[in-house]
C-alpha cells in the first residue's frame, strides 16, 4: 500500500511539474546547415541555428579558444587552443551527438591559431613553433609540418587542390605563399596527394600587424588588413608582389572577408565600433557600417545574404543583412565571442 501511494505521488508530481515547466530546455538536434561561435571567455563553442538565431547547444573547448572550423561533412568542429602562445592542442566537438571529444595534443607545436580543413585533413598555425602542420584524423595524427621563419605565423587559407598555403605573419609584417612545387622525388608524394615533397616559399613584405586576410574567390589576389597602420594591402597572386596599398583607416584591424561573389571586402577592427565595407572592383569604402565597441570574427553566409560578425567587447553576434548593409540583428552565445565558422552537414 505504501508502494502504491509513493508511485502515485511520484506521477502526480511529474505531471504537475511538467504542466508548470513549459520552460525546461530540452536538446535540439543540429541544424543541417549550423553557425559555430567561440566565446573565449567562457571557453565554449555555441551551435546556433542560423535562421531563428537561437543556441542550439554550447560545449566545452578547453582554454582559450579562438579559431574554430567544422570538417567537410560538417559533423566534426575543431578548435585552436591558443594562450598567445601557450597552449598546444586542438579541440575536437562531435557536431551530431553535441559533445566534446578527446583533444589533439600539438606537443612542440604551440600556440595553434588559423584552421582550415582541407583534404580531409585539419590544417593549422603553429604561431611559438613559427610553423603550419596538417592534422589527419584518419591516422590521428600530424603527418606535415613546414616552419615558415616568420614570426607570429597567425592565419592560414589552404586551396582546395592543396597546392597552394597562404599565412600572415604578425609580427613580421609578412605574408607567407607557399606552394607545392611540381617536381616531386621519389616516395614523397604528388602535387594532389600526401603533404610530403617539396614547397617554395615566397615571403612577401605588407604592412606592420598584419593578420586578417583572405583570398579572392577568383584566386587571383590576396587582400591582407594591416592592424598597425591601417591599410590593405593587395597582392597580385600570379607575381606575388603587393600591387596596390589601400589607405582604409582600419587601424587595429583583426579581420578581412570577401562576400561570396567578390564584389565586396568586410574589415573588422577591436579598435572602432565599425566594420569598414570596400568594394573591390573600385578599391574605394562604400560603408562603414556600426556594430558595437569594436569585432572580430567575420563568416559571410554561403548564399551571400548575410555577414554575421563578433562583436568581442559587447559580448554578441551581429548580423548584417547583405543588400540594405544594416544590422538586422544580434544574438549572444556567451563571453567574448570571436571565431566563427559554419558547419554544412551532407
Amino acid at each position: 500500500m505504501l508502494c502504491s501511494e509513493i508511485m502515485k505521488a511520484a506521477l502526480t508530481f511529474f505531471l504537475l511539474a511538467s504542466m508548470l515547466s513549459p520552460c525546461v530546455v530540452h536538446a535540439e538536434d543540429t541544424p543541417t546547415a549550423a553557425l559555430l561561435v567561440l566565446a573565449k571567455r567562457d571557453n565554449t563553442i555555441a551551435i546556433v541555428d542560423p535562421n531563428t538565431l537561437k543556441v542550439i547547444a554550447k560545449i566545452p573547448v578547453g582554454n582559450d579558444p579562438h579559431e574554430v572550423i567544422a570538417s567537410t561533412d560538417g559533423r566534426m568542429a575543431y578548435v585552436s587552443n591558443y594562450g598567445s602562445g601557450a597552449y598546444h592542442t586542438l579541440a575536437v566537438v562531435d557536431l551530431v551527438s553535441q559533445k566534446a571529444l578527446s583533444s589533439i595534443d600539438l606537443g612542440p607545436l604551440r600556440g595553434p591559431h588559423g584552421l582550415a580543413f582541407v583534404g580531409g585533413k585539419v590544417w593549422f598555425t603553429a604561431e611559438s613553433a613559427k610553423a603550419i602542420g596538417s592534422y589527419d584524423p584518419a591516422t590521428k595524427s600530424v603527418d606535415w609540418i613546414l616552419g615558415t621563419g616568420q614570426n607570429r605565423t597567425h592565419m592560414i587559407h589552404v586551396s582546395p587542390d592543396l597546392k597552394l598555403i597562404v599565412t600572415t605573419n604578425v609580427s613580421s609584417g609578412t605574408v607567407s605563399i607557399i606552394e607545392k612545387a611540381a617536381t616531386v622525388h621519389p616516395g614523397q608524394g604528388g602535387p594532389t596527394g600526401p603533404p610530403g615533397g617539396d614547397w617554395n616559399e615566397t615571403v612577401v613584405r605588407v604592412g606592420g600587424g598584419s593578420e586578417g586576410f583572405d583570398v579572392s574567390p577568383d584566386g587571383k589576389e590576396i587582400w591582407v588588413a594591416n592592424a598597425g597602420d591601417g591599410t590593405v594591402s593587395i597582392i597580385d597572386l600570379e607575381s606575388k608582389q603587393v600591387s596596390q596599398t589601400l589607405a582604409a583607416d582600419v587601424a587595429g584591424a583583426n579581420r578581412l572577408k570577401f562576400t561570396p561573389d567578390g564584389k565586396l571586402a568586410f574589415i573588422s577592427t577591436l579598435r572602432g565600433g565599425e566594420v569598414t565595407v570596400i568594394d573591390t572592383a573600385t578599391r574605394k569604402t562604400v560603408e562603414r557600417i556600426p556594430v558595437g565597441h569594436g569585432a572580430a570574427g567575420i563568416v559571410m553566409q554561403p548564399d551571400g545574404a548575410r555577414a554575421f560578425v563578433a562583436c568581442s567587447p559587447d559580448g554578441y553576434v551581429a548580423v548584417i543583412d547583405m543588400h540594405s548593409r544594416k544590422v538586422v540583428g544580434r544574438f549572444e552565445v556567451g563571453q567574448e565571442p570571436d571565431g566563427m565558422a559554419w558547419a554544412l552537414r551532407h
